[in-house]
């Protein structure tokens, strides 16, 4: 991996002192790590012996210039060009995970990805292609890139579960059991839940949810 594109950003280390399991958070367009590592104290009263991480994307985001960061240009029309951006930030991300599962010492059916938009559909279609199965991907407020490549291309089923604003206006709620069909078609146990009056976010049943799915994976 190029070293100049080396992944960093926000952790939150176990309460407990004792790593046994990783949480990798992946933000969305025009964020950066800070915004999902304030998910971490939440799930950390669940998950004490859990280590968290939300690296920061490596590229600038022209639209959030102040701070904001992109894993791939969002914007792209070209579905040829997308998709290789896309691949490219999955390589990144795939280091990046191999790094800190190497680091902290853990196996790799203790590792959840959590997404949020453009990190879910990262999370979505790193987590299916590694070699050895992640536990879990937790995917908020995002779409499934590519489905039409995914039976070629699946290498893993880990469980997924799925969480998306019915009032979302940037990615529509009904692309979330779009990406539900096309993973269960491929052998992926999904669960799916919609929140009622939410946009582009993620609220406190959102978060309720995810946790309880995290500890039912990672404990």
């Amino acid at each position: 991996m190029n070293k100049l594109l080396k992944l960093s950003g926000p952790i939150m280390a176990p309460v407990s002192g004792i790593t046994k399991s990783v949480v990798i958070l992946l933000h969305g367009y025009g964020a950066n790590g800070d915004d999902l590592i304030g998910l971490a104290p939440a799930l950390s009263a669940a998950l004490p012996d859990t280590f968290f991480v939300a690296p920061n994307a490596p590229y600038p985001c022209p639209q959030n210039p102040l701070g904001g960061l992109q894993w791939f240009n969002v914007l792209e029309e070209k579905h040829q060009e997308r998709l290789t951006q896309i691949r490219v930030a999955a390589s990144i991300i795939d280091a990046f995970i191999d790094s800190e599962l190497k680091r902290l010492g853990i196996e790799e059916n203790k590792l959840a990805l959590l997404g949020f938009s453009q990190g879910t559909m990262l999370s979505l279609h790193v987590g299916l292609r590694r070699s050895k199965s992640p536990a879990g991907i937790l995917a908020y407020s995002g779409r499934l890139e590519a489905p039409e490549l995914l039976t070629d291309e699946i290498n893993v089923r880990p469980p997924v579960v799925i969480i998306h604003g019915e009032d979302d206006p940037l990615i529509p709620v009904n692309l979330m059991e779009v990406a539900a069909d096309s993973l269960r078609e491929n052998g992926v146990k999904v669960n799916t839940h919609n929140r009622h009056g939410l946009q582009h976010g993620i609220d406190q049943e959102g978060v309720t949810i995810g946790t309880e799915f995290l500890r039912s994976v990672l404990l």
